[in-house]
């Protein structure tokens, strides 16, 4: 019998509860801040725009968090994902490494994204609301919602960021089919969209700027809606926790450890669900796997932010998280992985950044996209843009590894195909695209714009 290369777990190992990071961390997160009077937020302030339910998951030290079961149920049309050793890929690259990959592009939406909008879609009708708004970049997110809201009979209202809006026609239409409207941002349905046209007509928009519309349209709702986010906050990056429960498991019926966890790190929700679980085991249990996120070279938060207090939206109405940031006033370039394209990054990966518990690989386009049609051509699978840094920086450790002779264990996470991202592709092979390194003075022109905080 050859050697097994798929891993899957019985539907009675779905983890039933979500792993809550910040009851491990070494020092805990700094406040929030109120946009206005640069205070501590309560839970009053966030009511206008979360659940009561997810507002206390947002500030909870419960290392465990239990899982409803009616959330577990809909899991159900989906995981446990598969876990899946890349020996096709090994031998491709002549790496001693061993890799393994999560597999998160089962999901009916495509994506890992449904792990967090099912369960908020969930929360939200628990509490009465009918209706959420949101921001999406690549799509993935959008698509999620709108099917988590058809899940639960929600209105779901999406901005979308332009360039993505145009470049992703099909995801668009895949969010109406579960009944969402989408509206490129910047759009002239809210202040904030006009703000930004009135200064940039032909704005290819940014997450910023469509979470400014999204949270304008959920504040001014009168409680009709409330908005929902898809990355950066702490019960968001907590509900993608199954993800590396479930990998934790079926490593050890591999017969394997990690040494190298890999992930996308865009706002962090992806990275965190495979990576915080083994962070866990680091912490409490004297493993020492390297948890490596990897950013586009075009959108470096991490590698070359600065940590400091800044809003989470391009206009100025979130509230104030301390992370790192290439300032809210940043518009990136259009690059074809939208859902990287974010000037920030949760504030949990912050932290654990800045007290150098992670690594991090700022990788640019171009090695992003050879890395993903190697991957295709060895595994078989398309992945998304994103999804795609992930196999980009798998592939660097098992060359690494290589070079060095050793049999490093890797697992990283496909958190997504690209099967409607094939404009992307299709530039790629047909030389279109091209490396772009964000420039320095553009960085330190955002930095002049951060609030200042006591």
């Amino acid at each position: 019998m050859s050697d097994p290369i798929r891993f899957d777990l019985p539907q009675s190992a779905i983890p039933t509860q979500w792993y809550n990071a910040q009851a491990d961390l070494p020092r805990p997160l700094p406040p929030v801040l109120h946009p206005g009077t640069r205070q501590p937020v309560g839970p009053d302030d966030l009511a206008p725009l979360l659940p009561m339910a997810l507002i206390l998951q947002e500030v909870s030290q419960d290392r465990w968090i239990e899982i409803p079961e009616e959330v577990r149920e809909i899991y159900k049309l989906w995981r446990p994902t598969p876990l899946l050793r890349a020996r096709r890929l090994e031998k491709a690259l002549d790496t001693p490494a061993r890799i393994y990959y999560k597999y998160e592009g089962v999901s009916p939406s495509g994506s890992h994204k449904l792990n967090t909008a099912t369960a908020q879609a969930y929360y939200n009708k628990q509490e009465g609301i009918n209706g959420l708004t949101t921001e999406t970049g690549a799509g993935q997110w959008g698509t999620a919602l709108a099917q988590a809201c058809s899940f639960f009979d929600m209105e779901c209202i999406v901005y979308m960021v332009r360039i993505s809006y145009e470049q992703k026609p099909y995801r668009r239409a895949i969010m109406q089919s579960f009944g969402a409207s989408v509206t490129p941002s910047p759009s002239d349905t809210t202040n904030a969209g006009r703000s930004i046209l009135e200064g940039d007509p032909d704005s290819a928009g940014s997450l910023g700027i469509a979470i400014s519309e999204a949270v304008e349209v959920a504040a001014t709702s009168g409680g009709a809606c409330k908005y929902s986010l898809g990355s950066v906050l702490n019960h968001v990056l907590m509900h993608q926790t199954v993800i590396g429960q479930e990998a934790l498991q079926q490593m050890e019926l591999a017969g394997d450890y990690p040494d190298v966890v890999v992930g996308p790190t865009g706002g962090g929700s992806n990275f965190a669900g495979i990576a915080l679980p083994f962070l866990h085991q680091n912490l409490t249990a004297g493993k020492e796997t390297k948890l490596l996120g990897v950013e586009p070279a075009a959108c470096p938060s991490l590698t070359r932010g600065k940590y400091a207090y800044d809003f989470g939206d391009t206009v100025g109405m979130t509230p104030l998280v301390k992370i790192y940031t290439l300032g809210h006033g940043f518009v990136p370039p259009p690059l074809h992985a939208g859902g990287l394209r974010y000037h920030g990054m949760a504030s949990i990966i912050c932290e654990l950044w800045d007290q150098k518990l992670l690594s991090m690989y700022a990788i640019p386009q171009m090695e992003t996209f050879s890395a993903a049609i190697a991957f295709a051509k060895a595994e078989g699978i398309i992945a998304a843009p994103e999804a795609a840094h992930g196999i980009a920086g798998a592939i660097r450790e098992a060359l690494a590894a290589k070079e060095a002779g050793d049999e490093r264990v890797i697992l990283f996470n496909l958190c997504g195909h690209g099967h409607f991202d094939m404009s992307a592709y299709d530039a790629y092979l047909g030389g279109e695209l091209s490396n772009y390194e964000y420039p320095q003075e553009a960085i330190d022109q955002a930095m002049q714009a951060l609030p200042q905080v006591g």
